[in-house]
């Protein structure tokens, strides 16, 4: 089951999503196949079947961020954060044999596309990191075994 938080960032990235889709790109995907159904048979109609197909995706995907957003719940940053590792914050740790990872634990929405070093809050790394503050070391189990990890540095994007 999908965790259902979402940072404040997250939230708008959904929102403005569904926002072009419904507002922009299926208003034009219709025109295009309101022209492509004008031109009689619909069954040799490149045009007409690929915008018919397109507004399926793009209704589809309407629906789910709809339903999403009346879902999840957003996080922001509350000072008490400070210092332990929690939802939203961007880590830095790195083990024994010196390899440095950095990433931000958000939401499992939040992880895919253009999202750079995000990882998912239910992901294991996330998991054993919680709670952490710097200078903790902490373990994180791994198909190929425990893996022990040491954290580096805390920041949260909003904190001031």
């Amino acid at each position: 089951m999908k965790t259902n938080l979402i940072t404040r960032e997250g939230y708008n990235k959904l929102k403005t999503e569904l926002d072009y889709l419904w507002r922009e790109e299926r208003p034009e995907v219709t025109k295009k196949v309101t022209w492509a159904a004008s031109l009689g048979d619909r069954s040799e109609n490149a045009d007409y079947q690929y915008n018919k197909k397109r507004l399926r995706e793009i209704d589809r995907r309407v629906r789910y961020l709809r339903k999403r957003l009346e879902q999840v719940k957003v996080v922001d940053y509350a000072p008490q954060q400070e210092g332990h590792v929690f939802f939203g914050a961007w880590v830095e740790i790195e083990n024994d044999a010196g390899d440095i990872k950095q990433f931000r634990i958000v939401g499992p929405d939040e992880i895919y596309g253009d999202a750079k070093g995000y990882i998912s809050i239910d992901s294991p790394m996330a998991r054993a990191l919680l709670k952490k503050q710097v200078d903790d070391e902490f373990v994180v189990r791994t198909p190929e075994g425990d893996k022990e990890w040491f954290v580096n540095q805390i920041r949260y994007p909003d904190a001031p």
